[in-house]
């Protein structure tokens, strides 16, 4: 599992031009589920987003976490993460988890960081979606289950 994470001064998702959901500080999380991911996947991301020290303390350190400073996350599904680029210009996806099963994974990842106390927001599994944020920093980090195995 790939967990791109962007530290936000405010994030939101629209379908179809109608909004679809908003977070005000805090981070956008866009999720790519990979074919063998398991849980232990799911549960590791879900904690290094929940614990990931990269807002400001009183010192202007990356010390404090989006659990520490009360923040919103707003999750996303991006499939396209999980691509292959490897041949040719076009990418290739194969890599990617069935949209059913990732889908109940996306769910299990929200529902674990929801546990933990956060207010978590979600994107509309499956739609084209507009996302829009104010990245602050610009902070981006990419968590990635695969480098722990």
């Amino acid at each position: 599992m790939i967990a791109l994470v962007q530290r936000v001064a405010r994030a939101s998702v629209s379908v179809d031009g109608k909004l679809a959901s908003s977070i005000g500080k805090g981070i956008l999380v866009l999720v790519g589920i990979f074919a063998d991911d398991t849980d232990t996947d799911i549960e590791y991301c879900a904690r290094k987003c929940a614990e990931l020290r990269i807002f400001e303390d009183g010192e202007r350190k990356m010390n404090r976490s989006v659990e520490d400073i009360g923040g919103e996350i707003l999750v996303v599904s991006q499939f396209t993460l999980a691509a292959r680029v490897r041949k040719g210009r076009r990418p290739s996806f194969d890599r990617a988890m069935q949209p059913d099963k990732a889908s109940l994974m996306i769910g299990q990842f929200c529902d674990i960081l929801r546990k933990r106390g956060l207010t978590v927001r979600e994107g509309v599994f499956g739609a084209l979606m507009d996302v829009e944020l104010v990245n602050s920093g610009p902070v981006t980090i990419i968590v990635d289950s695969r480098e722990k195995r």
